[in-house]
């Protein structure tokens, strides 16, 4: 199935934000768990949380966005981009085949 590669660009006021919605957004993903491979926040030098990376499984790319619309830290204006694109493993655990 295919790999979909979401790198998700936090906006202002990210800390708040992301303490606000950190809790709701866990549980959330804990149960859509299914279609994802990992998931997790990206830092910048100093060890601050700017967004967050995310590799889904599905379908097509319509299924993955839907994967992620009900997502707390999108409807909670977490992430200002989300930019979506297919993950093409070559090497590693994932590499298909």
């Amino acid at each position: 199935m295919p790999l979909f590669c979401f790198y998700c660009r936090d906006g202002e006021n990210n800390e708040n934000l992301r303490e606000m919605h950190m809790k709701a957004q866990r549980e959330w993903m804990a149960e859509h768990d299914e279609n994802y491979l990992t998931a997790g926040p990206l830092l910048n030098a100093k060890g601050d949380f700017v967004g967050s990376l995310l590799i889904i499984e599905a379908e097509d790319e319509a299924a993955a966005r839907a994967t992620i619309n009900d997502d707390p830290y999108v409807t909670g204006g977490v992430w200002q981009s989300i930019r979506v694109d297919r993950f093409e493993p070559v090497k590693g655990r994932w590499k298909e085949g």
